[in-house]
C-alpha cells in the first residue's frame, strides 16, 4: 500500500472529514478526496460512509485505522528515542497515576524537575483507569500494584501503608475511637473497596465495614477522600504519605495499618533507554528518598538502582 495515501487516510479517519484532514495535511479537500477514492480502488472496499455531517468508518475502514493508528505510535515513539539520543532533553513525557498520588505526592513535587529540564513538558494523566502503555496511552505509569504485562520494564519505587486519619475538629466533636469496635461509630472514608488500585489496602479494610457500621462514604480516589477528611466529615482510611504535606491530621487507632501496598512505576521497553524516561525515573526515586514517610526504602532503592 502506497504510504502517502495511508497517511492521508489516517488523517481523514482522525478527523472524520476530508476538510479538517485537508487544513492539517495542507491539501486541498479534492486532493484528500481523490487520494482516498485510489485507495479504496486499489483495495476493493469502502473505507468510509458518507453522511452530510462527515465521515463514518466502516468495517474495513476501521481495521486499516487500528493499523495506521499502531503505525504513528510507533514513528512516534522512533522520533522521541531518535530526538533523546542527543545530549538535550526537551519533548513531551506522557505520565499516568492516580488521582490520589498524582495530585497529593507527585505533582507538588514536579517544580523540582523542571527547574533542571526547563525545555521538558509532562503530560500528567491523572485516572484510577490503568491506561495501557505499550498502546502508548501513556510513556510512564506509577501504580499501586505490579503491572502484569510482560512488555514492561518496571520498578519497584517503595511501599505505602494505610492508615486512619482525622480532623482535629472532627475529634474534639466526636471523640477519638481507641478500638476498632468503637471505630465502627464513626463514619468511615475510604477509596471504593472494589478499585484495582486499592484492592490490598481494601481487602484489610472490608471486615470493619462488613459488620453492624454506622456509616460509609467511598470516593472514587484518595484526593476526595483528604478533602472530606480535612472538612470534618469523618475518619479517611488513606495513604501514610499525605502526612507530609498535611501535618495536620491526627492518626487514629496508631497500632493498626494495613499491609504494605507496592508501588511501581514502568514503561514499554521500547523507551528503556530514553533519556526523559530515565531522568523521570531518577527524579521520582531521588524524591523517594527524601520523603520519610516512604517505609523501608533504602532496601528498595538499592534494588531499583542495580
Amino acid at each position: 500500500m502506497d504510504w502517502d495515501k495511508l497517511r492521508i487516510f489516517h488523517a481523514v479517519a482522525d478527523a472524520g472529514s476530508l476538510t479538517h484532514a485537508g487544513d492539517t495535511l495542507h491539501l486541498s479537500q479534492s486532493s484528500v478526496s481523490r487520494q482516498i477514492r485510489a485507495l479504496e480502488e486499489s483495495l476493493g472496499v469502502t473505507l468510509f460512509h458518507r453522511h452530510a455531517r462527515g465521515l463514518i468508518l466502516t468495517e474495513q475502514g476501521e481495521m486499516l485505522f487500528d493499523a495506521t493508528n499502531a503505525i504513528s505510535k510507533t514513528l512516534d515513539s522512533t522520533g522521541a528515542r531518535i530526538r533523546d539520543s542527543k545530549n538535550e532533553i526537551f519533548g513531551e513525557l506522557k505520565v499516568t497515576t492516580t488521582v490520589g498520588f498524582g495530585t497529593l505526592w507527585l505533582a507538588p513535587r514536579m517544580g523540582r524537575l523542571f527547574e533542571r529540564y526547563t525545555d521538558l513538558k509532562i503530560d500528567l494523566l491523572l485516572e484510577e483507569r490503568v491506561l495501557d502503555l505499550p498502546m502508548r496511552e501513556a510513556d510512564v505509569a506509577i501504580r499501586m500494584k505490579e503491572p502484569s504485562q510482560a512488555d514492561l520494564v518496571r520498578r519497584r519505587l517503595m511501599e505505602v501503608r494505610m492508615r486512619f486519619y482525622a480532623s482535629r475538629t472532627y475529634l474534639e466533636q466526636k471523640g477519638t475511637p481507641q478500638t476498632f469496635e468503637e471505630l465502627r461509630n464513626h463514619r468511615i472514608i475510604s477509596q471504593k473497596l472494589s478499585t484495582p488500585q486499592a484492592s490490598v489496602s481494601g481487602n484489610w479494610l472490608t471486615p470493619l465495614l462488613s459488620g453492624d457500621h454506622v456509616s460509609h462514604l467511598t470516593v472514587n480516589n484518595y484526593f476526595g477522600v483528604l478533602q472530606a477528611v480535612l472538612f470534618g466529615v469523618g475518619i479517611g482510611f488513606l495513604p501514610n504519605y499525605v502526612t507530609v504535606t498535611f501535618p495536620q491530621l491526627v492518626r487514629v487507632l496508631p497500632n493498626e495499618e494495613s499491609p504494605t501496598v507496592p508501588v511501581y512505576l514502568a514503561y514499554p521497553g521500547e523507551l528503556r533507554h530514553s533519556k526523559r524516561v530515565q531522568i523521570f525515573r531518577d527524579f521520582v526515586l531521588s524524591e523517594i528518598k527524601a520523603d520519610k514517610s516512604c517505609r523501608n526504602f533504602n532496601t528498595i532503592f538499592k534494588k531499583a538502582i542495580e
